[in-house]
């Protein structure tokens, strides 16, 4: 019998790092705004023999999404910005954007784009934008790479340039695309602003909500305190037990100086209770005031998408129930072995197996942080959301029950 409603998941998660999926996992749930259970377990660096600690940072890759989209939504309340304007007007080089015709070979089968791209296309991956990832052998994925969009040693301003002569891949609105839209509301924030993208996100996020770990670099202070990336044993077999280290990824000496490029869609760095701070922030409820107002959190989490879109990736089976809102996933549907609990809940990931969700209508969320390069797409993730979901909704905390509480 278990001693309390969290055993079994302690258990899975211990069973990942110990068959060597997982170097290491530190995870929270909360119920409301209260963190009921902490469960952290393996080694920040297994070669050494350091074992992981809550205090150890982890690269969020594209969990540091859904900060971006809150750093818009606050020059959108603070009426700078308008979901529906055109962003051609603070960033010209998207403006009088080419289209790619359906079924184009070359990056000349052109026409023009029939509105502009708007804030709310840049939040949803609406905006026409390609990542250069995920369509290999497409006209955009070699234009992309050839343009080296996301090269590190330029800013965001430079990324804008080298986006300039790029033409989109749909009509904004028509389809939706995984996509660099969220460091080009980076840009977007700096130029509203004034100020650099990690300045604005350090001065309006980190500092009022006390994240002091979060940032895009580690200084040589923190430095022991960064996580080793590791990768699995064959990405083909995602169960396959093994985790070489990956120093050199996602280049090498990646995060070790001050970042030229503020990714918004990939590049903090960031801890447990940070993550904890964060998602508290977004969940209404007595204590101190939300990051958003009430009602703005309710339309981010919500879908914004035309009838007939979803999230969907060209190598990945149709993901029908997977809508999106401002910034991050929203579930209509539960698919085969989720939660049947799981429609209205809001969530995303990253590269490196990091994960976050809240679900506004059961009143429940979960951050989990761990270091496995390409593990957002390990069946991990799926069996954590079943264990979790089992006991938020379907187990009861007792007194004193809570593992790590603090």
């Amino acid at each position: 019998m278990s001693d309390t409603p969290f055993d079994a998941l302690h258990a899975s998660l211990r069973a990942e790092v110990d068959n060597e999926f997982l170097p290491n996992v530190s995870m929270a749930l909360l119920r409301g705004r209260e963190v009921v259970d902490r469960f952290c377990y393996g080694a920040a660096d297994r070669e050494a023999g350091i074992p992981l600690r809550e205090d150890h940072l982890f690269r969020m890759f594209s969990s540091t999404k859904l900060i971006t989209a809150c750093a818009v939504l606050l020059l959108v309340e603070q009426g700078k910005l308008g979901l529906d304007d055109p962003v051609d007007r603070f960033l010209p080089d998207l403006a009088d954007r080419q289209v790619l015709r359906p079924g184009a070979k070359d990056l000349a089968d052109v026409e023009p784009a029939r509105t502009p791209i708007t804030t709310r296309h840049l939040l949803t991956h609406t905006s026409g934008l390609s990542y250069g990832v995920f369509d290999p052998g497409s006209p955009m994925y070699e234009a992309y790479n050839r343009a080296a969009v996301l090269r590190r040693d330029r800013d965001l301003a430079g990324m804008m340039t080298a986006l300039a002569p790029l033409p989109l891949c749909f009509h904004p609105g028509t389809q939706w695309e995984y996509s660099v839209s969220m460091d080009v509301l980076g840009r977007l924030v700096e130029v509203i602003s004034g100020e650099r993208f990690g300045a604005f996100l350090a001065r309006h996020i980190f500092e009022p909500l006390g994240m002091v770990d979060t940032d895009f670099w580690v200084p040589p202070s923190k430095r022991d305190r960064l996580t080793v990336l590791y990768e699995g044993a064959d990405e083909r077999d995602p169960d396959k037990p093994g985790l070489p280290r990956v120093d050199d990824k996602p280049y090498p000496g990646a995060y070790l100086n001050p970042a030229k490029l503020e990714s918004g869609g990939g590049g903090l760095i960031s801890t447990l209770d940070d993550s904890i701070r964060f998602l508290r922030s977004l969940i209404p409820g007595p204590g101190r005031p939300t990051l958003l107002r009430p009602e703005t959190i309710a339309q981010m989490f919500s879908n914004q998408l035309a009838p007939g879109l979803h999230v969907r990736f060209d190598l990945a089976p149709p993901n029908r129930g997977w809508k999106f809102g401002l910034g991050s996933a929203v579930r209509d549907a539960a698919a085969r072995g989720e939660p049947p609990e799981i429609p209205g809940e809001a969530s995303w990931g990253g590269l490196a197996g990091t994960l976050w969700w809240i679900h506004p209508q059961r009143g429940i969320a979960a951050v989990l942080l761990t270091q496995r390069f390409f593990g957002h797409a390990h069946p991990y993730a799926a069996r954590f959301k079943r264990n979790a979901y089992r006991a938020l909704l379907h187990g009861g905390v007792t007194d004193g029950a809570m593992v790590g509480q603090r």
